[in-house]
């Protein structure tokens, strides 16, 4: 079972998907944001369609997948978080998790066309965990705590534009929050479905080409321990997401450096959490 939300942009349908079928949510909760997260909205979602209570919502295999939660409090992201990355981005392999922000309005849907900035000559792919909090995460006292605050998984696209990001000096967060440069979904996978989020291979291929093929077995933090983490720095709210870095392969570190143009496809996916695939098209 997961949860998606099915329908034109601003016009999202909050839906549970289980073998097949797509239920409407709608008799529950008007959309999939923080307070439905925050309520045990999934549990309680779960608990409805064991008990038959949820309508099938017609015609769903025709309506645009849109980005499994509402807009998100905060997207905090983590740099680096692979060892092969950061060797081949020429960056010292960190000794604690790099943190930025991702502006929340970047998120859009799995299959959504991205934009290329304006002026922009190095937009580059990056197939990310991500993670979404389900519960408060306020300064917990180990790693120990913290995936029992997680509500689910998704994959995520953490599109980034390597110019602005590294070259055009202060923070990283202008090379990441472009509008549309985080694809999400296309369905938040609950963390019970998720037996560990340290054994999933993740896939980037551009224009069919693979470039990233890797596994969350290899970050340098794990997802437990960036949440205990980022828990003494900031308040984690029901709905935030938390990307968690790339393994190797991102355009940067290619030979060439081959960043995406007009009119190149992306096609990513993590094991069990689903697939996106996006266009190009020049802002």
């Amino acid at each position: 079972m997961n949860i998606a939300r099915l329908g034109a942009p601003g016009e999202e349908i909050p839906v549970l998907q289980h073998e097949g079928t797509s239920y409407d949510l709608r008799g529950l909760t008007a959309d999939i944001d923080g307070a439905f997260l925050a309520a045990d909205g999934i549990a309680r979602a779960r608990a409805a369609l064991d008990a038959g209570e949820l309508p099938v919502l017609p015609d769903a295999a025709g309506l645009r997948v849109g980005a499994p939660i509402a807009r998100p409090g905060k997207i905090v992201c983590i740099g680096l978080n692979y060892r092969d990355h950061a060797e081949e981005s020429g960056l010292a392999v960190p000794d604690e998790p790099v943190v930025f922000m991702k502006d929340p309005s970047t998120m859009v849907g799995p299959y959504d066309d991205v934009l290329i900035p304006r002026n922009s000559t190095k937009t580059d792919w990056e197939v990310e965990l991500g993670v979404v909090i389900g519960t408060t995460a306020r300064y917990l006292e180990s790693p120990a705590d913290a995936l029992a605050h997680v509500a689910g998984y998704a994959t995520s696209h953490d599109v980034s534009e390597r110019e602005f990001q590294l070259e055009r000096g202060g923070q990283w967060d202008k090379g990441k929050s472009c509008e549309t440069f985080n694809p999400f979904g296309p369905a938040l996978v609950p963390a019970s479905e998720v037996p560990d989020p340290q054994a999933l291979g993740l896939r980037l291929s551009v224009n069919g080409t693979m470039h990233q093929d890797g596994t969350t077995a290899t970050m340098i933090f794990d997802v437990a321990h960036v949440i205990w983490y980022l828990s003494q720095f900031m308040v984690l709210h029901p709905g935030d997401v938390l990307n968690t870095g790339t393994p190797a392969g991102v355009a940067l570190g290619i030979e060439g450096n081959p960043y995406l143009r007009e009119g190149d496809v992306v096609s990513l996916e993590i094991d069990g959490l689903g697939r996106q695939e996006q266009r190009m098209v020049q802002a």
